[in-house]
């Protein structure tokens, strides 16, 4: 009788195939769980500043097929108020991030840089400008002080950044399509200012305050 002797696999083996799980998971958590992304713009100041590093949420709004789909995974609808990564209408190859003002349906205006949503005033503690809305003047051709009243379609978000004066969204390129949305901005994991130079300009540069700091 042949004897069967139990398989052995090679420590250079195991160490191969312990390598190719973890870049496997790796993949498909950064295709369909998180993904880090860099903030290169002003445009959300002060809640987020150049040279933070972000994750995102990418299972967050992730549609479903079902009730019960619903009722078991962690996925969320969009809501005003949301921080949310986007494929840039006019260019999708481009990533941006805004903050979601207006849902489908609704009608926004903005009046002396106030924003209405369906003729009723939005409180935005968030946003800060470079010229206070009552210094501003008439701005009649500028979007950034009048716009609207417009209607947002089905499946689309009207977008806008917290630095309002600075801030290129859907005031100047329109309605976001819900399947241009990447997902939902979490918490800052590093941020990095300006670099003086030298081992000791990089690391005053690291904003240690802000690590972890939960985006909201």
């Amino acid at each position: 009788m042949n004897e069967v002797k139990p398989f052995k696999k090679s420590t250079a083996r195991e160490y191969f195939e312990s390598i190719c799980i973890a870049v496997i998971l790796a993949l498909f958590v950064r295709t369909f769980v998180v993904q880090a992304f860099k903030i290169p713009t002003g445009s959300m100041e002060k809640n987020l500043l150049i040279g933070d590093h972000l994750l995102v949420n990418k299972f967050a709004y992730a549609p479903t097929a079902t009730p019960l789909e619903r009722i078991l995974l962690p996925i969320d609808p969009i809501r005003r108020g949301d921080i949310v990564v986007f494929k840039y209408p006019e260019d999708p190859e481009r990533d941006f991030i805004k903050r979601v003002i207006g849902l489908p349906g609704e009608t926004i205006e903005l009046k002396n840089k106030k924003v209405s949503i369906d003729g009723k005033p939005l409180d935005e503690a968030y946003v800060q400008f470079l010229i206070p809305p009552d210094e501003e003047g008439n701005g009649e051709f500028d979007v950034r002080v009048q716009y609207g009243p417009v209607t947002v379609p089905e499946d689309h978000y009207f977008m806008m950044g917290d630095n309002r004066d600075n801030s290129q969204d859907s005031r100047y390129w329109g309605f976001l399509p819900r399947s241009y949305v990447k997902g939902k901005a979490l918490f800052v994991y590093f941020s990095f200012g300006e670099d003086t130079g030298g081992l000791g300009g990089m690391l005053s540069g690291i904003r240690w305050g802000r690590l972890l700091h939960q985006i909201h």
